[in-house]
């Protein structure tokens, strides 16, 4: 098969099947991704303490901001790479790796800086108390020293997929979590370096996966590999265009660290930090459900920019039903976990504290009671990212951060008796408001389309 010949099958071979080659890898992926960071809170529930668990809460917004920016880089990349594979615009596509390349070293650099010179009262804004500030400081101080690594690495997996390396994207993310996996408990039971243990564990991971990565985009047998030229001297029209796409991406991750502040600041008042660390414990477990709908996503996004750009609308529309009946499937397994086995699942992350893991517990049969329907956003969310309409996506991404959820946020824990019971009703509560305006947009835009012929 020649190399125009392998990226041209996404618009020919059977729908179905292209999106399970895709999409499984990509969950598979997510999935192992997902098992570390439970496991990883394990390690540090069970080796460092409570406390440390609580301050790794704190440093979610921060993590959330960050991963807005490589999401707006990364995503948008892949995706303007898809459509100009389906448009045969092999030349461009050459030019989109170096230039994401650029990007990603620029923004990890910079962001990762001026986070770090200011980490201290950021994290004090986030609501850290004396308990928790130290645990998070040095978490955050070598997690943010990396960051350049964590965007690479993630940009560079993102247009793996994109160039129709499915297998070899997973294989990076498996190899990550498999060597965090192995340096985790090395570096904190063994070599007695705590919380910052699991930071150099995860950035070393990072690490040795992105060597590889880079080597593979090295080989110039690929259509696409790594110009030199386009890395030095970026084409701002390429910049523009990735990041713009990917602007949906950085708007639900920063909306993520707002919410995240809000939360943690709202816990802080009502419920102190045994409340925040429920909330962490719960974020944890229920980002294993959520991360295997984003590899539906990642597994849905090249076949549709591909046949987007090819103009081969039965096909688009087809992966579209496809992909949101499996998440479907798998939001209302998450539903069924979270709902009935809560208490078993958050057990493991704290170790000889009881008044955590009942709030824990309590929390997440509350935030997960909706589960089932938000698979419909998240698909929606994506698909018209994937197509190159940004301004449908940024909507449908704000609507369950902004417009429904801080104001939930704000009102159900002055309404409610218990207001930390307020602070878990606003997940279901916007998750069914946020839904509900997907699907309407959805049904609407799919009907012009189609009305159209686009």
């Amino acid at each position: 098969m020649s190399n125009t010949d392998k990226f041209k099958i996404l618009g020919t071979a059977p729908v179905g099947r292209l999106l399970i080659q895709y999409a499984v890898p990509a969950i598979i992926a997510m999935a192992a991704s997902s098992v570390y960071n439970i496991i990883d809170g394990i390690f540090i529930g069970q080796g460092v303490g409570a406390a440390a668990i609580m301050g790794l809460a704190l440093c979610a917004p921060i993590m959330s901001l960050t991963a807005a920016f490589g999401a707006m880089v990364g995503v948008g990349s892949s995706t303007l790479m898809s459509v100009r594979l389906g448009q045969e615009d092999y030349d461009t596509a050459r030019r989109i790796l170096g230039n994401t390349i650029f990007l990603n070293v620029a923004m990890g650099v910079i962001l990762g800086g001026v986070i770090l010179l200011f980490l201290d009262p950021v994290l004090r804004f986030f609501g850290a108390s004396d308990v928790t500030l130290e645990p998070a400081r040095q978490f955050m101080q070598i997690i943010l020293a990396g960051n350049v690594i964590t965007h690479l690495y993630l940009g560079l997996n993102g247009l793996l997929r994109s160039t129709n390396r499915p297998r070899i994207a997973m294989y990076a993310t498996i190899g990550t979590v498999i060597l965090n996996c192995i340096f985790c408990p090395l570096f904190i039971f063994v070599l007695h370096l705590g919380i910052r243990g699991a930071a150099v564990a995860t950035m070393l991971a990072q690490l040795c996966m992105l060597f590889w990565e880079l080597h593979l985009f090295r080989d110039p047998a690929e259509l696409v590999h790594t110009d030199r030229d386009s890395i030095i001297h970026p084409d701002l029209r390429i910049c523009r265009e990735s990041l713009t796409i990917g602007l949906p991406n950085f708007l639900v991750n920063a909306c993520n660290c707002c919410i995240a502040i809000l939360f943690v600041r709202t816990l802080t008042a009502h419920g102190g930090d045994t409340a925040v660390g429920a909330y962490g414990i719960i974020n944890r477990i229920n980002f294993f459900i959520i991360m295997a709908v984003i590899g539906l996503n990642q597994g849905m996004m090249p076949i549709a920019g591909y046949n987007y750009g090819a103009q081969k609308n039965q096909r688009l529309f087809r992966v579209l039903w496809l992909t949101i009946g499996a998440a479907t499937v798998v939001t209302t397994l998450g539903w069924f976990l979270g709902t009935f086995f809560s208490t078993a699942l958050v057990t493991p992350f704290a170790k000889d504290a009881p008044a955590l893991i009942a709030t824990a517990a309590h929390g997440m049969r509350i935030m997960v009671m909706v589960m089932p329907v938000i698979g419909v956003q998240i698909v929606s969310t994506a698909f018209f990212q994937s197509i190159g309409y940004p301004g449908k996506s940024i909507f449908l991404s704000l609507s369950r951060q902004i417009i429904f959820l801080i104001p939930a946020l704000l009102i159900l824990p002055r309404i409610l008796p218990n207001p930390v019971d307020g602070v878990w009703y606003s997940i279901p509560l916007s998750d069914v408001l946020a839904t509900l305006t997907s699907v309407t947009l959805l049904i609407i835009e799919v009907r012009k389309f189609r009305k159209s012929g686009n």
